[in-house]
């Protein structure tokens, strides 16, 4: 359960909904497998799996959501293998080469009737609401993933005012700032980045293992190449890579942050899972603001109140 990824987004509005009001209105779009003739199937299910009785899971006040996405796999080489022996046949049986339009009309009835044999495979997004800080955090480095999760949510609730958490230091200057000083206080550069140059954003320097303030780099900087991407790590237990629109990637949690979960004894899953969901849910509620911080803070210009 432990994310990976962070997409931060941020309530204009105050998030109002109850636990029991969001899990109700989840319901109306709770995930059922993709029927014989369905080609993808998107929907709700339990935070907690075959655990879980409910489409959230709350603790300390976060609300803990998970999206299905389910779809059949057809894949395109079998579909053309079977379509050629079809026109194979008709110019066998009949001397003639179907037009454009049959040979579409022959493709839809061979998806029609390959669609109830085909394998299914599933894949779950979470994401949870914190309406303390007004921030819905979606594990994931996707941007279309994250959207889609959020184009369902706001179907079930009628309206999700969100936006990209932003900062109000330009964050691919500022990370380019640290590499030719040095990181902000309670920051520590890692030893990767992935450098751009300005007049010609194709041209891309990956720097993997890598003293990133060393003279070579440096050079790259100076001629007018900016970091896009930067490894680092908080003082506060993490250690990720971000990029320059705030997504947080290959985020890793520290063996100390682990450790307080392993030390609470649970007799369920169930209870396992809520103890790490409140240990991560607080660690990055820490994290995020100094994160922000280290931009310069967080841009709340187009927030209400």
């Amino acid at each position: 359960m432990w994310f990976k990824n962070l997409l931060v987004y941020r309530f204009t509005r105050p998030f109002e909904l109850s636990h029991e009001q969001v899990n109700e209105k989840l319901i109306e779009r709770e995930f059922s497998p993709c029927g014989s003739q369905d080609m993808q199937s998107l929907g709700w299910v339990r935070p907690l799996g075959q655990q879980g009785t409910e489409l959230v899971h709350s603790t300390n006040g976060c609300i803990m959501i998970c999206s299905q996405r389910q779809e059949k796999v057809l894949p395109a080489a079998v579909i053309k293998e079977a379509l050629e022996e079809k026109v194979l046949e008709l110019r066998e049986t009949e001397d003639r080469n179907p037009g454009r339009k049959e040979r579409i009309d022959m493709k839809e009835e061979l998806v029609f009737e390959m669609l109830p044999r085909a394998f299914a495979k599933s894949r779950k997004q979470y994401a949870y609401i914190d309406p303390v800080n007004g921030w819905l955090i979606v594990d994931s480095a996707s941007h279309k993933r994250a959207e889609e999760l959020m184009v369902l949510l706001r179907e079930c609730l009628g309206s999700l005012p969100v936006i990209p958490v932003t900062a109000k230091n330009t964050v691919h200057h500022s990370m380019t700032d640290w590499l030719k000083a040095s990181a902000p206080e309670g920051f520590e550069l890692g030893g990767e980045c992935e450098l751009i140059d300005a007049s010609d954003e194709s041209a891309v320097i990956r720097c993997k293992n890598q003293n990133l303030g060393s003279k070579e780099i440096l050079s790259h900087i100076d001629s007018g190449m900016f970091v896009s991407k930067l490894a680092l790590s908080w003082a506060g237990g993490l250690e990720f890579m971000v990029d320059d629109q705030l997504t947080i990637k290959r985020l890793r949690f520290s063996d100390m942050i682990m450790e307080k979960a392993d030390d609470i004894h649970t007799d369920s899953a169930a209870e396992q899972f809520d103890v790490d969901f409140s240990i991560m849910s607080a660690e990055l509620a820490r994290f995020i603001p100094a994160l922000l911080g280290a931009f310069g803070g967080e841009d709340t210009s187009n927030i209400d109140g």
